[in-house]
């Protein structure tokens, strides 16, 4: 994939030491194999690239994000193949109660200046309940530990305050409304999510668009999708199927993806209308 994301995400990492993600146990495994290669002891190695070998190690083992001059001296001490500079620009840091093709997506998220959301199977999860929530993460295979189910939870409500903490970053959602009428719970329940939906969606930057039931079909219909701006202008979306997510910068693609969200939006039901519907879609509960 082609994304050219690795440059967009390189300014936004946080100075903590991270957990184990794929990019990392990869990337120390190369760098393991060619300090190998190179017939280097981890201590040898570690004089070259002056880190102790234990900084070695832990970057090996994928516990710690290399540094630039880390990286930039293991190129030289492995004979300057242009691998480990090139590796480097896909690191992740794993982040927990994140699924592991979600994290780079969350990222760009954070620091976006407008986002879209197509969503037809579930409410999305930014404007998710907590009780909603919940039920999701409780109906996941395999089954979670209720540890795992509280930080998962932690960190849905926790990106849910992005809404509220970037009042000026336009976030759009188009939602099908069958989407709003799949039970959960009991009435109590389903009434709290969707005086949820009502409430984050109610903020002037923040624009919801129901597809009726009698909309019909549309350009969306190959599954959800979603779209963000970068402040440098960059557009990337990001589609998500079963135990897996694509990041995607390629242009064409990026594009084409806007076209139909566009052409979605002006089927959809306007704003009012779709708060009208979901107001009687909790009247009916």
């Amino acid at each position: 994939m082609t994304d050219g994301s690795s440059d967009e995400l390189t300014g936004y990492e946080e100075a903590r030491e991270p957990a184990p993600s794929d990019s990392l146990r990869t990337f120390g495994a190369v760098v393991q194999a060619l300090r190998e290669h190179a017939g280097l002891s981890r201590s040898e190695f570690g004089e070259r690239v002056r880190f102790s070998k234990h900084t070695v190690e832990s970057v090996e083992l994928g516990r710690r994000m290399p540094d630039e001059s880390f990286v930039e001296r293991a190129e030289e001490a492995t004979g300057n193949t242009g691998a480990l500079r090139r590796a480097a620009k896909f690191l992740t840091r794993g982040e927990a109660g994140l699924a592991a093709w979600f994290r780079r997506w969350a990222r760009l998220e954070r620091v976006a200046v407008s986002l879209c959301t197509y969503e037809c199977r579930l409410v999305p999860g930014l404007l998710q309940s907590e009780g909603y929530a919940r039920a999701v993460f409780e109906g996941t295979i395999p089954v979670v530990t209720n540890e795992q189910l509280e930080t998962l939870l932690a960190v849905r409500l926790e990106r849910q305050r992005m809404l509220y903490e970037r009042p000026t970053v336009p976030f759009s959602f188009i939602v099908e409304e069958h989407v709003f009428r799949r039970r959960f719970g009991d009435d109590e329940q389903m009434r709290g999510m969707l005086d949820h939906v009502l409430e984050h969606s109610a903020p002037r930057n923040v624009t919801l668009q129901i597809v009726p039931l009698e909309g019909g079909l549309h350009a969306c219909l190959d599954g959800p999708v979603r779209l963000l701006e970068t402040l440098e202008g960059r557009r990337f979306g990001y589609s998500e199927g079963q135990q897996n997510g694509r990041l995607i910068g390629d242009v064409k693609e990026v594009s084409l993806l806007q076209q139909r969200y566009d052409t979605l939006r002006s089927q959809a039901l306007n704003p009012k209308d779709s708060r009208g519907l979901l107001e009687r879609i909790r009247g009916e509960l």
